[in-house]
Protein backbone atom coordinates (compact mmCIF):
# COMPACT_ATOMS: atom_id res chain seq x y z
CA UNK A 1 0.00 0.00 0.00
CA UNK A 2 2.96 2.34 0.58
CA UNK A 3 4.57 1.77 -2.82
CA UNK A 4 4.78 4.97 -4.82
CA UNK A 5 4.20 3.32 -8.19
CA UNK A 6 0.83 1.76 -9.06
CA UNK A 7 2.09 -1.53 -10.55
CA UNK A 8 4.18 -2.64 -7.54
CA UNK A 9 1.45 -1.46 -5.17
CA UNK A 10 -1.25 -3.54 -6.90
CA UNK A 11 1.00 -6.56 -7.40
CA UNK A 12 2.22 -6.60 -3.80
CA UNK A 13 -1.26 -6.03 -2.34
CA UNK A 14 -2.79 -8.83 -4.40
CA UNK A 15 0.19 -11.10 -3.71
CA UNK A 16 -0.20 -10.57 0.04
CA UNK A 17 -3.96 -11.20 -0.13
CA UNK A 18 -3.36 -14.43 -2.04
CA UNK A 19 -0.76 -15.44 0.51
CA UNK A 20 -3.29 -14.85 3.33
CA UNK A 21 -5.81 -17.12 1.58
CA UNK A 22 -3.05 -19.70 1.09
CA UNK A 23 -2.26 -19.62 4.83
CA UNK A 24 -5.97 -20.02 5.69
CA UNK A 25 -6.21 -23.04 3.37
CA UNK A 26 -2.99 -24.44 4.80
CA UNK A 27 -4.31 -24.02 8.35
CA UNK A 28 -7.52 -25.87 7.41
CA UNK A 29 -5.38 -28.67 5.95
CA UNK A 30 -3.34 -28.77 9.14
CA UNK A 31 -6.59 -29.03 11.16
CA UNK A 32 -7.62 -31.96 8.97
CA UNK A 33 -4.27 -33.69 9.43
CA UNK A 34 -4.45 -33.59 13.24
CA UNK A 35 -8.12 -34.57 13.35
CA UNK A 36 -9.71 -31.22 14.25
CA UNK A 37 -11.67 -31.04 10.99
CA UNK A 38 -12.32 -34.59 9.76
CA UNK A 39 -15.06 -33.59 7.30
CA UNK A 40 -12.78 -31.39 5.19
CA UNK A 41 -12.15 -32.39 1.57
CA UNK A 42 -8.34 -32.50 1.56
CA UNK A 43 -7.94 -32.46 -2.24
CA UNK A 44 -10.18 -29.42 -2.69
CA UNK A 45 -8.44 -27.40 0.03
CA UNK A 46 -5.00 -28.45 -1.22
CA UNK A 47 -5.95 -27.30 -4.74
CA UNK A 48 -7.14 -23.94 -3.40
CA UNK A 49 -3.97 -23.51 -1.34
CA UNK A 50 -1.78 -24.34 -4.33
CA UNK A 51 -3.68 -21.97 -6.63
CA UNK A 52 -3.40 -19.06 -4.21
CA UNK A 53 0.28 -19.78 -3.56
CA UNK A 54 0.91 -19.84 -7.31
CA UNK A 55 -1.01 -16.56 -7.80
CA UNK A 56 0.98 -14.96 -5.00
CA UNK A 57 4.27 -16.02 -6.60
CA UNK A 58 3.17 -14.95 -10.09
CA UNK A 59 2.21 -11.51 -8.79
CA UNK A 60 5.56 -11.24 -7.00
CA UNK A 61 7.33 -12.23 -10.22
CA UNK A 62 5.29 -9.64 -12.11
CA UNK A 63 6.46 -7.02 -9.63
CA UNK A 64 10.06 -8.23 -10.08
CA UNK A 65 9.68 -8.10 -13.86
CA UNK A 66 8.34 -4.56 -13.66
CA UNK A 67 11.25 -3.52 -11.44
CA UNK A 68 13.77 -5.24 -13.76
CA UNK A 69 12.32 -3.50 -16.81
CA UNK A 70 12.45 -0.15 -15.01
CA UNK A 71 16.08 -0.76 -14.01
CA UNK A 72 16.94 -1.81 -17.57
CA UNK A 73 15.32 1.32 -18.95
CA UNK A 74 17.34 3.47 -16.54
CA UNK A 75 20.56 1.66 -17.50
CA UNK A 76 19.80 2.06 -21.21
CA UNK A 77 19.21 5.78 -20.77
CA UNK A 78 22.44 6.14 -18.81
CA UNK A 79 24.28 4.21 -21.52
CA UNK A 80 22.78 6.36 -24.29
CA UNK A 81 23.87 9.52 -22.52
CA UNK A 82 27.42 8.22 -22.05
CA UNK A 83 27.66 7.06 -25.69
CA UNK A 84 26.72 10.53 -26.97
CA UNK A 85 29.91 11.98 -25.60
CA UNK A 86 31.99 13.51 -28.45
CA UNK A 87 35.19 11.69 -27.51
CA UNK A 88 34.00 8.26 -28.65
CA UNK A 89 33.73 6.99 -32.19
CA UNK A 90 30.70 4.91 -33.20
CA UNK A 91 31.52 1.18 -33.34
CA UNK A 92 31.67 -0.55 -36.71
CA UNK A 93 29.06 -3.29 -37.29
CA UNK A 94 28.84 -6.10 -39.77
CA UNK A 95 25.66 -7.72 -41.11
CA UNK A 96 26.21 -10.74 -38.84
CA UNK A 97 26.45 -8.47 -35.82
CA UNK A 98 23.10 -6.83 -36.60
CA UNK A 99 21.23 -10.14 -36.36
CA UNK A 100 22.39 -10.94 -32.82
CA UNK A 101 23.07 -7.45 -31.56
CA UNK A 102 19.62 -6.92 -30.05
CA UNK A 103 19.73 -10.19 -28.10
CA UNK A 104 23.25 -9.58 -26.84
CA UNK A 105 22.36 -6.01 -25.87
CA UNK A 106 19.22 -7.16 -24.08
CA UNK A 107 20.99 -9.93 -22.16
CA UNK A 108 23.89 -7.65 -21.22
CA UNK A 109 21.50 -4.95 -20.05
CA UNK A 110 19.51 -7.52 -18.05
CA UNK A 111 22.66 -8.93 -16.47
CA UNK A 112 24.01 -5.47 -15.58
CA UNK A 113 20.67 -4.32 -14.16
CA UNK A 114 20.34 -7.35 -11.92
CA UNK A 115 24.02 -7.33 -10.94
CA UNK A 116 23.83 -3.69 -9.83
CA UNK A 117 20.74 -4.41 -7.69
CA UNK A 118 21.40 -7.56 -5.65
CA UNK A 119 18.11 -7.37 -3.68
CA UNK A 120 16.17 -7.49 -6.95
CA UNK A 121 18.32 -10.37 -8.21
CA UNK A 122 17.81 -12.37 -5.01
CA UNK A 123 14.05 -11.76 -4.92
CA UNK A 124 13.67 -12.76 -8.58
CA UNK A 125 15.77 -15.91 -8.12
CA UNK A 126 13.82 -16.83 -4.97
CA UNK A 127 10.46 -16.41 -6.70
CA UNK A 128 11.58 -18.32 -9.80
CA UNK A 129 12.78 -21.20 -7.62
CA UNK A 130 9.54 -21.24 -5.64
CA UNK A 131 7.19 -21.12 -8.64
CA UNK A 132 8.26 -24.58 -9.81
CA UNK A 133 6.41 -26.32 -6.96
CA UNK A 134 2.86 -25.01 -7.54
CA UNK A 135 3.24 -25.17 -11.32
CA UNK A 136 4.08 -28.86 -11.00
CA UNK A 137 1.32 -29.57 -8.47
CA UNK A 138 -1.29 -27.83 -10.64
CA UNK A 139 -0.11 -29.72 -13.74
CA UNK A 140 0.72 -26.51 -15.60
CA UNK A 141 4.40 -27.36 -16.01
CA UNK A 142 5.34 -30.89 -15.09
CA UNK A 143 8.89 -31.32 -13.95
CA UNK A 144 10.94 -33.99 -12.28
CA UNK A 145 11.62 -34.01 -8.53
CA UNK A 146 15.29 -33.12 -9.06
CA UNK A 147 14.46 -29.85 -10.81
CA UNK A 148 11.85 -28.98 -8.20
CA UNK A 149 14.33 -29.81 -5.42
CA UNK A 150 17.02 -27.69 -7.04
CA UNK A 151 14.57 -24.79 -7.38
CA UNK A 152 13.64 -25.17 -3.72
CA UNK A 153 17.29 -25.26 -2.70
CA UNK A 154 18.11 -22.13 -4.70
CA UNK A 155 15.06 -20.37 -3.26
CA UNK A 156 16.02 -21.39 0.28
CA UNK A 157 19.58 -20.15 -0.16
CA UNK A 158 18.29 -16.80 -1.50
CA UNK A 159 15.92 -16.58 1.47
CA UNK A 160 18.71 -17.38 3.93
CA UNK A 161 20.90 -14.70 2.38
CA UNK A 162 18.18 -12.06 2.73
CA UNK A 163 17.58 -13.12 6.32
CA UNK A 164 21.27 -13.07 7.24
CA UNK A 165 21.88 -9.75 5.49
CA UNK A 166 18.66 -7.68 5.71
CA UNK A 167 20.07 -4.93 3.50
CA UNK A 168 19.76 -7.45 0.62
CA UNK A 169 16.00 -7.74 1.09
CA UNK A 170 14.03 -6.07 -1.71
CA UNK A 171 12.40 -2.90 -0.40
CA UNK A 172 9.23 -1.32 -1.72
CA UNK A 173 10.07 1.91 -3.55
Amino acid sequence: MRASDLVPRVCLTLAHLNRVVFFVCDTVLWGKSIGLAPGINREKWHLWATRHYCCSLLLSLLRDLYEVSWRMEQAAQDRAVSEKSPSQEPPAYSVADEETEWLQSFLLLLFRSLWRHPPLLLDTVKNLGDILIPLDQLGIYKSNPGVIGLGGLVSSIAGIITTAWPHLRLKTP
